[in-house]
C-alpha cells in the first residue's frame, strides 16, 4: 500500500473512531473550530460522545478534566495557539496536577507556521515547549497521516495526559499501515555514519531530502524521525550521537523548548557532541504554507548546511 499523502489533522476523527471500536470509553470536545480540527466528523458518527463549547477553550479543559475524573478518556481539540496556548493555566491546574495527571488528551491542530495564511497570531511556535513543561504529559509530533492516526490511538490507550500536534497542509506519506508507532520510540528512516538528522512533524520529509543532498557530497547522514518529544527515545538519540558524532535537530517550532532542547539536554548530560539547530526564532507572517517554510528557512538546504556546520566541529 502506497503511503497516504494527507494532512495529519485528518487522522484525528479516524483515530477516535478506531478507539471506540476498540472499546475505549472516549468522549471528545471541540471549541469553535471542529470543522478545522475535523472533530465534527467523529461527532456525526457518535453524537453522544462529542460536544462543542464555542469560544471557551478554558471551559473545554475543565469539562474534560471532570470527565476524566469520572473515568472517561477525554479528548479535546483546537488550534495549537489556543490549546495549549490560551488555556495553559487550566491544563496545569486541572489536568497536570490532580492525581499525578488526569486522562485528558489534547490535540493541537494547525501547529507551527504551516497554518499559513492565518498569519502571525495563529502560528503556534511555542506549543511544544508549553506541553513538555507539563510534568506528566506525553508529547508527540507525528510526521504523516499514518503516524498521526497511530499516535492518537496510542495516547488514547494510556491513562496519562498527552499532547499531540497535528497540521493543516497535506504532507507526503512516509509510512505504510504496516508501520508500528510506539510512544517514546524514534523511527530510523535512513542509516548514516557522519551525522544524524533528527526531525519531527513536517520537517521529517525535508530532513530526508537534506540527506540526499549530503549524499551527493559523500556525506552519510542518518535520519531519525523523533515523533515523541517526551518521553524522548534516549537509546536512539545516544546511539546516534555515539555512532555518527554530530547531531542536527529540525523542527517547525522555536529552537527553545522543543525537540532541539530535549536532545541537547540529554547529550549535555551524557554524551556531548557537536550540534546544530534548525527551527523558528521569530514571529511570522501570512503566506502559503510551503512559501512560509522557505521564508523561515525550514528547508532541505538549511538542514544540509546545519549538518556541514556540525560535522566541521567534530574532533
Amino acid at each position: 500500500m502506497t503511503p497516504r499523502a494527507a494532512a495529519t489533522r485528518e487522522a484525528y476523527p479516524v483515530a477516535l473512531l478506531e478507539l471506540v471500536e476498540q472499546g475505549v470509553d472516549v468522549f471528545a470536545i471541540d471549541a469553535d473550530l471542529s470543522v478545522s480540527t475535523m472533530g465534527h466528523q467523529f461527532g456525526e458518527k457518535h453524537p453522544g460522545r462529542w460536544m462543542t463549547v464555542g469560544v471557551a477553550e478554558q471551559d473545554m479543559v475543565g469539562i474534560a478534566a471532570g470527565l476524566a475524573a469520572a473515568g472517561k478518556t477525554a479528548f479535546i481539540a483546537s488550534f495549537a495557539v489556543f490549546l495549549p496556548g490560551r488555556c495553559f493555566d487550566q491544563l496545569r491546574t486541572s489536568v497536570a496536577q490532580p492525581r499525578g495527571g488526569l486522562n485528558v488528551k489534547c490535540v493541537g491542530s494547525h501547529g507551527g507556521v504551516t497554518v499559513g495564511e492565518d498569519g502571525m497570531s495563529a502560528q503556534a511556535i511555542e506549543d511544544i515547549a508549553l506541553a513538555t513543561s507539563l510534568i506528566p504529559f506525553d508529547v508527540v509530533v507525528p510526521a504523516d497521516f499514518e503516524e498521526a492516526r497511530q499516535a492518537i490511538v496510542a495516547v488514547g490507550r494510556t491513562s496519562r495526559p498527552a499532547y499531540v500536534r497535528t497540521g493543516r497542509p497535506k504532507v507526503p506519506g512516509l509510512y505504510e499501515d504496516s508501520y508500528k508507532f510506539e510512544i517514546g520510540k524514534a523511527s530510523l528512516l535512513r542509516e548514516g555514519r557522519d551525522v544524524t538528522l533528527m526531525a519531527c512533524g513536517v520537517l521529517v520529509a525535508p530532513a530526508l531530502e537534506a540527506a540526499e543532498l549530503l549524499a551527493n557530497e559523500g556525506i552519510s547522514a542518518r535520519v531519525l524521525n523523533v515523533a515523541t518529544i517526551k518521553p524522548l527515545d534516549q537509546h536512539a538519540v545516544l546511539a546516534a550521537a555515539r555512532e555518527t558524532g554530530a547531531v542536527v535537530t529540525a523542527e517547525e517550532h522555536q529552537t527553545h523548548g522543543g525537540l532541539g532542547s530535549a536532545v541537547a539536554r540529554l547529550l549535555a548530560e551524557t554524551l556531548p557532541v557537536p550540534m546544530a539547530f534548525v527551527g523558528v526564532d521569530r514571529y511570522g507572517t501570512s503566506g502559503k504554507w510551503d512559501e512560509l517554510l522557505d521564508y523561515f528557512d525550514l528547508t532541505p538546504a538549511r538542514i544540509a548546511q546545519a549538518a556541514r556546520d556540525a560535522i566541521a566541529r567534530k574532533r
